[in-house]
């Protein structure tokens, strides 16, 4: 009986305990109730000179969507500079947040001046006024949170970037967009999806490398000229030279593989195609 009646008592406490932390999350719960507000979605950000597509610095209505549109006005400021570093695509310093919709944005188009000098600049941009008047600009503490963003323009060496990589096989031509090649010195750079095609060839199954997106280190000989020195990619070592035309920006690499055969004395060179990467444009 006394088990029974300790069994009852245990059972209230965890239903009483239970139901007080229920009510606890309910009364915790908060429901934003205003004042509506635009706001930049994000505050800060970075990206690298050498970016090919339009960067998109967005703006959204904190509130119900409203069936006329919102416009947005906003100043520029920063060291970055106009003309040089960057364009402004459309109306300077007024963004348009369509009828029922919540969103607008200021688009940005980078300007790639690398020139080896690893340097940053700022864009900055503060939101000063909004129409219709039944929205404020930002909010908080002297309406400060969401009203300001910053992107950092990363500078980039000369051979960084995107590009497209283009290589012959027979009377066609494979071509593979986004070959991103990264440095942090300017000298020794890695080039990221460069495998172009190869794994389009059952003939030549060993080009895959088992990798579908392997990466090549090359060397910027600061004469136009590339070197690709010897480097293993699984069984097979990479190794050959290459070049940069600076009236274009395309990088020439001829590769050559050198891969062990089943005789351990002999090893047999393969010469691949000249791959060919063009400057990746928006």
């Amino acid at each position: 009986m006394k088990k029974l009646l300790l069994t009852k008592v245990i059972q209230i406490i965890f239903i009483t305990g239970l139901a007080g932390s229920v009510f606890s999350c309910e009364a915790d719960r908060i429901t934003f109730q205003g004042p509506y507000h635009v706001r930049f979605t994000d505050t800060v950000a970075s990206v690298k000179e050498s970016y090919p597509q339009i960067v998109k610095v967005q703006i959204h209505n904190v509130g119900p969507q409203l069936n006329e549109d919102i416009t947005v006005k906003y100043l520029v400021g920063g060291t970055a500079r106009e003309g040089i570093d960057y364009t402004i695509l459309g109306t300077k310093g007024t963004v348009v947040i369509p009828a029922n919709q919540s969103f607008g944005e200021i688009q940005v188009r980078l300007i790639n001046n690398a020139n080896d000098r690893l340097e940053s600049q700022t864009l900055t941009f503060t939101l000063t006024d909004v129409s219709p008047t039944s929205l404020i600009v930002g909010f908080g503490k002297n309406n400060n949170i969401g009203r300001h963003m910053t992107y950092t323009i990363e500078d980039d060496c000369i051979l960084g970037g995107y590009y497209i990589g283009t290589r012959k096989i027979g009377s066609s031509t494979i071509t593979v967009p986004n070959v991103e090649v990264t440095s942090v010195d300017c000298d020794n750079f890695i080039l990221s999806n460069w495998n172009i095609g190869f794994a389009n060839r059952p003939d030549f199954d060993i080009f895959s490398f088992n990798a579908i997106h392997p990466t090549l280190s090359i060397i910027d000989k600061k004469d136009n000229t590339i070197e690709i020195p010897a480097q293993n990619n699984g069984d097979v070592v990479l190794s050959g030279t290459g070049s940069w035309n600076p009236q274009n920006g395309n990088l020439l690499l001829n590769i050559q593989l050198k891969f062990p055969l089943s005789n351990p004395t002999r090893d047999t060179v393969i010469a691949l195609p000249t791959l060919t990467f063009i400057p990746q444009k928006n």
